[in-house]
């Protein structure tokens, strides 16, 4: 009912801080999905699946576990990894490097929209806020003594409306914003630190297989 207030009595400009408010419904909703459901992944119980399989000299089993989280940004490295796991070690970084940029780039889409969304809202308000007072005092000046109080008075409430409309959806998105950056740079710290880990077992295993020898 709140919402709904605001858009009877804030005027024009708050309809198209509903247009922002939905623009950022949508990207927070197909962020929060693929940041907590598609594109991620348990890490250490990854990595620790694909240990076994490299220390037993099963690389395939090692890919097949990859394979089995196919949309997951950790796995995508890794497996990129694994792919090159018998040339030297700066073709094994140089193929976890390319696959990095392909992935991240996913982690981090439209986020930079949420922060844009954010700041159009507050824009958006302060622009109502002023038009609303404009309106008001261009009435007021024209009105009849009796009626002033209660124009400038609608003006004054239109005004507010805006304002404060443009405000909950700013600071509701900066808010989401701030917690998928976060979760984003989560995924992109884990696929750093797994990686590294990738290139010691697989020199680890290099080396058993020579003494082996």
């Amino acid at each position: 009912m709140g919402i709904i207030n605001m858009l009877q009595e804030g005027g024009f400009s708050t309809y198209l801080i509903a247009i922002t408010m939905a623009a950022s419904i949508a990207f927070i909703l197909e962020r929060f999905t693929k940041l907590y459901s598609k594109l991620n992944i348990n890490g250490n119980s990854f990595m620790f699946e694909v240990q076994k399989h490299v220390l037993a000299n099963d690389l395939d089993g090692a890919i097949r576990v990859c394979n089995g989280a196919k949309e997951a940004a950790l796995p995508k490295v890794i497996k990129a990894g694994l792919m090159r796991a018998s040339r030297s070690e700066d073709q094994i970084q140089n193929a976890i490097d390319s696959a990095s940029l392909e992935v991240i780039p996913q982690l981090e889409k439209n986020l930079p929209y949420l922060a844009l969304i954010a700041n159009i809202a507050t824009l958006l308000g302060l622009l109502g806020t002023i038009s609303g007072l404009i309106k008001s005092f261009a009435a007021v000046a024209a009105a009849d003594p009796a009626q002033r109080q209660a124009i400038l008075s609608a003006g004054i409430s239109e005004a507010m409306y805006a304002t404060a409309f443009g405000l909950v959806v700013a600071i509701a998105t900066m808010v989401a914003h701030s917690v998928l950056s976060s979760k984003a740079q989560g995924i992109i710290s884990e696929i750093d630190e797994h990686s590294v880990k990738l290139l010691d077992l697989l020199s680890a295993r290099k080396v058993q297989h020579s003494s082996e020898k």
